[in-house]
């Protein structure tokens, strides 16, 4: 068991939910560490953690396991390129867009931030990303650069060829792209964060307040909001939605974007979520996060499905309205629809997968996992169902089980091109 004060500690600093991330996770970095410097002692380790500010770091560290890659939710880059080539243009060159993205973990959000923009037609000079994450070891590998396969999932990787050099099996970011990017040390907790900076126009922080209590997350939320501008926009993670929207925000608009205006309380008529026509090779109708459209090495906006002549079938129009009802945050009604669904139709991979999702984002861990398994019984090559639960066992300190259906995932992708 996990000692409490180690793990009131890390919620003081860092905001971290022991249950959120799991004990495992935390004690293993407690023995890792206190093995390091107090001989395995636990009770002399958090001596010395009262008596150093660099132990304390050493331990966030270890605590922290960055996973991530480049263009995570391509929808949300996708979105971000029209909206910034959009305020560009109406800035005329009176300013430069300024971009955040936190925590940035080992770069490859604010990475894929600068190459989405560069690839959309923006020139360099337009705008500037701020990058920050509350440990050194991270950002020390973020700034230089260098990246193995494991940063590159899915088939879209047109942006390597373009943005980056092969070097011993690795993987070097263009200097061009490197030098958009200022990284630093920063806590998102702390009282004076970017206190001196001038607000943002987009904000990315995505898959981090899952890891907090409720009290932390409104804390959190606040801190967002004041870092960006009145007409700002958050880009946030998949799980979070429900958060910002009892906030009284409501999502831009663009299916599995997550991106959400500060300007806009209400929907509006224009910003209905759009859905990916099906193709032979993939029949489904919900686009799915994290899926970037076939060929294209940078994602597009999605196009809408036009009427066919034909009335589309219940289980797709039952589909649509969940996938519509996700988008603007109303996840008990999409919960609901997803019952009658599978009431009506049978087991069916799609409502399996997207009651995981909607457990994932009321915060049930052990709900959403069970989901997502029913969903790879059904088929058990479905990539997203696959990357979610490996996601869920990570945070819960299962690496392996993780990296396992990772693997699994990262086939059928092989398989599919």
């Amino acid at each position: 068991m996990t000692d409490p004060r180690i793990a009131q500690l890390l919620k003081e600093r860092i905001g971290l939910d022991t249950e959120s991330v799991g004990e495992a996770v935390i004690g293993r970095a407690v023995r890792q560490r206190s093995s390091k410097v107090a001989g395995g002692d636990v009770g002399l380790y958090w001596e010395h953690l009262q008596a150093s500010a660099d132990e304390v770091q050493a331990l966030i560290e270890a605590v922290v396991v960055p996973e991530t890659w480049f263009f995570r939710y391509p929808e949300s880059f996708a979105a971000l390129a029209q909206l910034a080539g959009r305020r560009a243009l109406a800035l005329a060159g009176a300013r430069p867009l300024r971009l955040l993205s936190l925590p940035c973990s080992t770069g490859e959000e604010p990475y894929s931030i600068v190459m989405a923009l560069l690839d959309a037609g923006l020139a360099p000079s337009t705008f500037q990303v701020d990058a920050l994450d509350v440990s050194r070891a991270v950002i020390e590998r973020a700034e230089a650069g260098r990246y193995g396969r494991n940063s590159f999932r899915g088939d879209n990787l047109g942006f390597r060829d373009r943005h980056f050099t092969g070097v011993d099996g690795d993987y070097q970011i263009s200097a061009a792209v490197r030098a958009k990017v200022q990284f630093r040390v920063g806590n998102l907790l702390a009282p004076a964060l970017l206190a001196d900076e001038a607000p943002y126009d987009y904000v990315f922080c995505r898959n981090l307040l899952i890891y907090f209590d409720r009290d932390t997350q409104e804390q959190v939320v606040g801190v967002l909001r004041r870092l960006a501008r009145e007409d700002g926009v958050l880009f946030i993670g998949p799980a979070e939605a429900s958060l910002l929207s009892r906030q009284g925000l409501r999502p831009l608009g663009v299916a599995q974007s997550f991106a959400f205006p500060l300007e806009c309380k209400t929907p509006e008529p224009a910003a209905q979520p759009t859905f990916v026509a099906p193709s032979p090779r993939q029949p489904r109708t919900v686009p799915k996060p994290g899926v970037a459209p076939a060929r294209s090495s940078i994602p597009k906006p999605h196009t809408p499905v036009t009427q066919a002549a034909s009335s589309p079938a219940p289980a797709d129009t039952g589909l649509a309205e969940i996938a519509r009802l996700a988008n603007a945050g109303q996840t008990a009604e999409a919960r609901k629809q997803c019952e009658a669904l599978l009431a009506a139709q049978g087991p069916t991979v799609e409502a399996f997968y997207w009651l995981g999702l909607l457990s994932d984002a009321q915060g049930q861990g052990a709900q959403a996992q069970g989901y997502y398994r029913k969903a790879l019984y059904l088929q058990p090559d479905h990539q997203e169902s696959l990357l979610h639960l490996a996601a869920l066992l990570a945070a819960q300190g299962d690496v392996e089980g993780a990296r396992r259906l990772q693997d699994r995932a990262a086939r059928g992708v092989k398989r599919d091109a």
